[in-house]
């Protein structure tokens, strides 16, 4: 048989094989399914929230950003990060103690920033790895009533996107690829703006997924990571049974994303883009949203409208429209495969 490619298992793939293992437990609320951010549980007057996701392609700031990324996946359900689990597996031939130090100091950091608890995980040099990979698993809490799926978006909803993207994309490339970019010609100020996207505009969603919560009746939410921005606009309309309209000019693509991305040949729509924040809601919140964010200096734009199922997932420019691209592996993979 075909081995697999390099990223995420394909999204049907995975689907088929949670379909098999459904949990039986009556308290799980939301359990796996692809497009879901985060398991929900009942725990009597308020749902646990629960997810893990490792850290694969960075290598520098790694704790930090473990942090943030598994924060992202509690705030998308309008919850509240409160406990983090990290498993840290070392590699032999680079891992000293003052090393370690360095990353528990990156872990508590973004603790402290996020005002999360580290509560446990695991530690230990593994033989066969070439790079240090943080697995992060995020406890958070909601009240009951303030839940937020991706399955929630419904049609007439505004489509909106933060930020921009690729942002984690751009700022991966910029850091892991300098010199390969260098080489190809990208100016240096670009690069230098590009890993700078970690932390401003930053690559948590937090901020932004609160304000909304707090002054509109948000019916989804989803964090764009793997698979990019087109990748998370599928999963939102697979894990609500709609169809989108997404304008194409619309979509914030970053200046120095592109730059970087046309460097080595990738599609900023498919590149990885922790960091924007999808979010559908009535229209008339989707305009009190966006200029709440602005005033926060958050750049938030609407995109486009949930529609019927049967009208696809399209990308519409004018009066021309076509289907919005599927991505079956991270465009970023591409750089890792061949490294």
């Amino acid at each position: 048989m075909p081995r697999l490619p390099l990223g995420k298992l394909p999204a049907d793939v995975l689907q088929s094989i949670l379909d098999k293992h459904a949990p039986r437990d009556p308290r799980v609320i939301v359990g796996p399914r692809v497009g879901e951010d985060a398991a929900v549980l009942d725990i009597g007057d308020r749902y646990l929230v629960a997810t893990s996701d490792p850290i694969t392609f960075a290598t520098d700031e790694l704790g930090w950003y473990a942090l943030h990324v598994n924060a992202n996946d509690i705030v998308v359900r309008g919850a509240t990060p409160r406990w983090f689990l990290a498993t840290l597996l070392l590699p032999v031939a680079a891992t000293d103690d003052e090393s370690v130090r360095a990353l528990f100091a990156q872990l508590a950091e973004a603790c402290d920033e996020l005002e999360v608890a580290l509560v446990g995980g695991h530690t230990e040099v593994t033989h066969g790895l070439d790079r240090p990979i943080v697995a992060g698993t995020m406890l958070g809490e909601v009240a009951k009533d303030k839940l937020v799926t991706t399955s929630g978006a419904r049609v007439g909803d505004a489509i909106v996107l933060t930020k921009g993207v690729p942002l984690e994309g751009a700022a991966i490339i910029a850091r892991e690829k300098e010199r390969e970019l260098r080489a190809r010609g990208v100016p240096a100020a670009i690069i230098r703006r590009a890993k700078g996207f970690l932390r401003a505009p930053g690559i948590s969603v937090r901020p932004e997924a609160e304000l909304a919560c707090e002054l509109a009746t948000v019916h989804a939410m989803h964090d764009p990571t793997e698979g990019g921005i087109a990748t998370a606009l599928h999963e939102l309309a697979d894990a609500a049974n709609v169809g989108l309209r997404i304008d194409r000019d619309r979509i914030m693509v970053l200046p120095e994303g592109r730059a970087l991305c046309d460097a080595f040949g990738l599609d900023p729509l498919g590149t990885i883009a922790s960091g924007a924040l999808l979010m559908t809601l009535d229209p008339a919140d989707a305009g009190v949203v966006i200029h709440a964010l602005a005033r926060e200096s958050i750049d938030c734009h609407f995109i486009g409208q949930v529609v019927d199922r049967a009208r696809g997932v399209m990308l519409v420019d004018g009066t021309q429209s076509w289907p919005l691209p599927v991505f079956a592996q991270d465009e970023i993979t591409r750089l890792f495969a061949e490294a």
